[in-house]
Parts: C-alpha cells; sequence; structure tokens
C-alpha cells in the first residue's frame, strides 16, 4: 500500500477486540413496542479498551481482572469519562416518531434517519394497550396519572387508530399519481399530515459514555413508558458487551442518588451525633465494609462524611 510500518516490537499488529455474546447477536432484531425494534448493527471495543484508555497503555494483562473491574468502578464513579468514549455501539432502531423526537434530544451520537422525502412510509402506527393509556398526572406536568377505565381507554385506542387510517389514506392520495385519482404531491410534502404514532427507523450509533447518560434518563420510572421500553433492551445489550460498567453504572447511576450541599451537611450532623455516643473511624470503616463498600470507594464515602 506504498507505507513502511515502523520496524519496532513497540508496534505490532493488533487484533481487534471481539466481545463474544455481542458477536452471535450482530443483525438480530429484538421487538419493541407493537411494531418496532432494536437491532444491533456493530460496536468498537470492550472493556479492556476502556481500561487501556485510562492506563495509556497498548499492552494487555497489565493488571489483574479483580484490579481491572476496579479500575472501571473508580472511573464511573469519579465521572472520568473520556475512557469510555473508546468504546461505540451501533444499532438500528424502529421507533414512532413521537418517540424519536424525545430521543433526538441526546445530541451527542451520530443518526441517520429513514427519508420520507425520497421513499414512502409504511403504514404502521403505535397504539398504546389499554392499561397504558392514563390521565394528566396532577403533579408531574409531563407524565401520566391514573389508567382509564376499560371502556373510556379502548375508546381513546379506537380514536388514535382511525385517525392514523384516515391520514395514511390520505398520504397515499396526496402521493399517488392523477391517473390513479391522486394529486400526484411530492413526498416531502405529502408527509406532513402524518400522526406523531407512525413509525420511522434510524441508524443510531454512540460511544459509551453518552449510551450510559441516555440510559440512565430513559430507563428511569419517570421517563415514558414507551422510550423505557426501547432502554431497557438496550441495557440488555449493554450487559452483555461490557459487564463490568454495566455492574458501575447500576451501583452509581440506576440505583443510586446524589445527596445536594444541604443534604451532606445533615449527614454530617447526623454522623457527628454518632461520634458523640462513641461511635469511632474505624468502627465506621468496619461497618461499610461489612455493608460492602471496601476500599477506596470506602474512604471516599467517609471523607464525604466526615469532610
Amino acid at each position: 500500500m506504498g507505507l513502511v510500518p515502523i520496524d519496532n516490537d513497540d508496534f505490532k499488529t493488533l487484533d481487534r477486540p471481539h466481545v463474544q455474546e455481542l458477536d452471535d447477536i450482530l443483525g438480530l432484531a429484538w421487538p419493541a413496542l407493537d411494531h418496532g425494534f432494536v437491532r444491533l448493527i456493530d460496536y468498537m471495543g470492550d472493556q479492556e479498551a476502556i481500561i487501556q484508555a485510562a492506563r495509556v497503555s497498548y499492552g494487555k494483562g497489565t493488571k489483574s481482572v479483580t484490579e481491572d473491574t476496579s479500575l472501571l468502578h473508580y472511573l464511573y464513579r469519579n465521572r472520568h469519562s473520556s475512557p469510555f468514549e473508546m468504546c461505540e455501539i451501533k444499532l438500528h432502531v424502529k421507533l414512532p416518531i413521537f418517540i424519536a423526537r424525545q430521543w433526538i434530544r441526546h445530541r451527542t451520537a451520530s443518526v441517520n434517519e429513514y427519508s420520507a422525502r425520497y421513499s414512502l412510509l409504511d403504514n404502521e402506527f403505535y397504539l398504546p394497550t389499554a392499561d397504558k393509556v392514563a390521565c394528566q398526572s396532577t403533579d408531574n406536568k409531563q407524565g401520566r396519572g391514573d389508567v382509564l377505565p376499560l371502556d373510556k381507554a379502548l375508546e381513546v385506542i379506537k380514536i388514535l387508530r382511525e385517525d392514523a387510517e384516515r391520514n395514511y389514506a390520505d398520504y397515499e392520495k396526496l402521493l399517488a399519481p392523477e391517473d390513479q385519482k391522486g394529486f400526484d404531491v411530492a413526498r416531502e410534502l405529502g408527509r406532513i399530515n402524518l400522526t406523531l404514532n407512525t413509525y420511522t427507523q434510524w441508524y443510531w450509533k454512540v460511544d459509551l459514555h453518552n449510551l450510559l447518560h441516555f440510559l440512565s434518563l430513559r430507563i428511569d420510572s419517570h421517563a415514558q413508558y414507551e422510550i423505557r421500553v426501547y432502554a431497557q433492551i438496550i441495557s440488555k445489550i449493554l450487559k452483555l458487551w461490557v459487564p463490568d460498567v454495566f455492574e458501575a453504572w447500576e451501583e452509581y447511576s440506576l440505583q443510586a442518588k446524589t445527596f445536594s450541599k444541604s443534604q451532606i451537611a445533615v449527614l454530617r450532623k447526623i454522623l457527628a451525633f454518632a461520634q458523640k455516643a462513641g461511635l469511632s473511624e474505624q468502627e465506621l470503616t468496619q461497618y461499610l465494609q461489612i455493608q460492602g463498600v471496601k476500599g477506596r470507594e470506602a474512604r471516599e464515602f467517609k471523607d464525604l462524611l466526615i469532610g
């Protein structure tokens, strides 16, 4: 190819990282909602890529498995995000347009969406099941409250179906040529009357750091049900790809809580009362270890409380 590589033992041909669990599911589609899916197209990097980036090393096996796992937890816990950007994943997703508009708010990704300017959209649209049709929440302006009675829920679904079917029929009529009793309208105009529950598709490529942020927000119980369905599928793919990172994300984000400055001050006062009652730092350390908080994490937690 006209290039002469450096002839040095420090620079050897590298093997592309492979995760067998992901290789086994490349190209497979996992169903989401009534017509959607999530499909794994490609990935780059694995847990070792994160570790190598953190240690700025080309070598393999520089530390033990236990130390590598501890490093991944330390990096995630302390928000050292750049090593996680060494890994990327590419997904093919089919989803309702109204969910795509929420999803695209996560701007730190590469997206290429199916174009209704060039191609016809399928006659597929999302309809919620009756148990997901709820009234407006009284204490959450962007969420759902109680589920509607079954008869009313079925009536809502009927309205949504009839609107979508009518609008799609009009869409076909707008696009059809005049000799087929249509208007021969350009596709870029004909699409504008379609309902938001019409399905679209895209390829979505994102690095691991931003994927974890996406999942933290969209798998949360406060997120809209429909996007949570996709986030839950992606989280299962994540667990296959980088299991130790998944464990760290679950420990320090998904099932964790953040304390404010004022709340930490209250915790310190509570600890001060406990110390006055005779609790020593050694006893605190021992208690943390009993609860599974050990090593550097235990020291960080103790420093947070004691100040």
